[in-house]
């Protein structure tokens, strides 16, 4: 197990005793993620949740992700505890782009990827209209080698992109396609927790989702979306999409190839990305974004026991190849809706 030296960085003030905050990678102008740890080594959460409680509703605002560690949180049942003490009711993954499997109530297994793919940076659920502001990731069993969560500030990222780039999707916004099942991506029974396509058209109304049932029984949705937001709270703008994800191009050459050799239009892959006016996202800016989010990224290993929790909009994450057990596990909250759709319920 991997473990640190003391940090010569001195600790964040916050006026809490009972607990000691250090930037995690020693960089204090930099402090993503903030380590939480006990004042007196062998403390639990329990005895310490107000002042939890304090330092969350002061400091993630503005730091965007907290680690929590050596405050005796371990497995399933108690991170569901630790994060339920929060008093925020966990949301499930619904209309979800990868695997999961439910773990305990509110609680899912991290996206069940091959252990040797990476999973590039990005803020969960911001393909849509409708995501979580809240995130918690739970190390159960860290890995043998690698197996990291890197996280990035997704206020830093949008500063750092070309301006032009960043107008242009700003302006001309994105529109995502989806194509369920045939083998080659989740079925839509999966995506929307359901077997009933009468519940599939419910939410695809509710959420400004297009859908279309198509000959052979599959669905395809397409749903106009943010490239870039501002935060709810901070009022900080965000870069906010999943572009570089779901475009072709960010597949690996060979797959991109023979998936192009098998469908007879770009709207007919498992998932492609395009400009919210139908036209085509240049290549040439998707792998300006990549090389931004590349820059922008920190790391640092698990721990067992280590619970990350990220402000959803101010932090985006990933995962990092891995050999060896893993397991990690995610919880959700604070749903928060993008201005285009609550106007539209109302």
């Amino acid at each position: 197990m991997d473990t640190f030296p003391p940090l010569a960085t001195p600790p964040v003030t916050t006026g809490v005793s009972s607990l000691r905050l250090t930037p995690l990678l020693g960089n204090p102008d930099a402090p993503l993620p903030l380590l939480v740890t006990p004042a007196v080594q062998g403390t639990a959460w329990r005895d310490v949740f107000t002042d939890i409680k304090r330092v969350v509703a002061q400091i993630l605002p503005t730091v965007g992700g907290l680690v929590f560690r050596g405050l005796d949180i371990q497995g399933d049942a108690p991170f569901r505890a630790f994060v339920e003490a929060f008093g925020r009711p966990l949301l499930d993954y619904d209309f979800g782009s990868t695997p999961r499997s439910v773990v305990e109530r509110g609680v899912y297994t991290s996206t069940e990827y091959p252990a040797h793919q990476s999973i590039p940076l990005h803020n969960e659920q911001s393909y849509t209209l409708q995501w979580p502001g809240t995130i918690w990731f739970h190390c159960v069993t860290a890995s043998e080698t690698g197996g990291a969560t890197p996280i990035a500030d997704s206020r830093a990222i949008y500063r750092a992109l070309d301006p032009d780039v960043r107008q242009r999707f700003a302006h001309r916004r994105l529109m995502y396609v989806r194509n369920y099942g045939n083998g080659l991506d989740l079925p839509w029974q999966r995506a929307f927790n359901t077997d009933d396509p009468a519940a599939v058209e419910r939410f695809c109304r509710a959420n400004a989702i297009e859908w279309e049932w198509k000959e052979d029984g599959e669905l395809r949705t397409r749903q106009s979306c943010q490239a870039v937001a501002r935060h709810p709270v901070t009022g900080e703008m965000v870069w906010f999409n999943q572009a570089h994800l779901f475009h072709v191009s960010g597949l690996p050459h060979a797959v991109r190839d023979t998936l192009l050799a098998v469908v007879e239009d770009e709207m007919d892959l498992p998932r492609h990305v395009f400009h919210a006016d139908g036209g085509p996202i240049a290549e040439a800016d998707l792998a300006h974004i990549r090389g931004v989010l590349d820059a922008c990224t920190v790391s640092f290993p698990w721990q067992a026991g280590d619970v990350m929790m990220l402000d959803n909009m101010l932090a985006a994450h990933g995962r990092a190849p891995f050999t060896g057990a893993r397991k990690v596990v995610v919880a959700m909250a604070d749903p928060i809706r993008a201005p285009e759709l609550s106007a539209a319920a109302r």
